[in-house]
């Protein structure tokens, strides 16, 4: 199995920054221009950007459309999500030029919703979030950008999209995000025993070449953030391992 690359951008009133386990008070900003640090990842080797509206993903409104359409119209494959709730959102993104719509909370509390957009838009067209946090040895979902938790579990709803024949699952094990704590390796085998048709991005606590490798065989794709923005890990080391 080939394990995709997938630079990360988080942005936040227009800025880059990155939270620590989802919690809005423990924000780190870079000094970066969000445009410019795609051009670098592209320039490196990235084919597809991964882009968080942060603000939207709280607050169900998009605040940082206006960053997503320039960074769409690089030459990226962008996925993007935060704030997507209903079907005139989704429509907002891929008229943006997003390629990939990525959808988490609303994904979470209404599937039936989600399993109609995977039958009008496409399979490839959409990205199903499902943020997990392991409680008491059950992987609970949390929505509303981690505010929120939800009743259904991961392993309740993971089936159901491989049954409806979604194709993209981002899965990311809260605990570890930003913490670059190494992935949660026994979460994404959890997932290939549950749904094995889905093809899966890891995300969460990825910090140096020993954890891209370690995924290789396990996940389809990972999400790499702050150890891109800090410098443990570079886009064309990812690339060459």
């Amino acid at each position: 199995m080939t394990l995709e690359i997938i630079p990360a951008l988080d942005l936040r009133a227009g800025r880059v920054v990155r939270l620590r386990q989802g919690d809005y008070a423990q924000e780190t900003g870079y000094a970066l221009d969000a445009v410019e640090q795609a051009q670098r990842y592209r320039d490196a080797g990235a084919r597809r950007l991964h882009v968080v509206d942060l603000d939207g993903a709280r607050s169900g409104r998009f605040e940082n459309l206006a960053v997503i359409e320039a960074l769409a119209r690089l030459d990226l494959d962008v996925q993007a999500g935060g704030g997507v709730r209903d079907e005139t959102d989704l429509k907002r993104l891929f008229d943006a030029g997003v390629q990939r719509v990525v959808v988490g909370s609303v994904a979470v509390r209404d599937s039936a919703r989600v399993v109609e957009w995977i039958r009008r838009h496409g399979a490839e067209r959409l990205v199903i979030a499902l943020d997990t946090r392991e409680v008491d040895g059950v992987w609970t979902l949390s929505s509303a950008g981690w505010t929120e938790a939800a009743q259904t579990t991961l392993d309740q709803l993971a089936p159901r999209y491989e049954q409806a024949g979604a194709r993209h699952l981002l899965c990311t094990d809260i605990a570890r995000d930003g913490m670059l704590s190494g992935p949660n390796l026994e979460l994404y085998a959890h997932l290939a025993r549950i749904a094995p048709a889905l093809a899966v991005q890891a995300s969460g606590g990825v910090r140096d070449l020993d954890d891209v490798k370690a995924l290789k065989g396990r996940a389809a794709g990972v999400i790499l953030g702050r150890s891109l923005l800090e410098g443990h890990l570079d886009v064309a080391g990812a690339l060459r391992c």
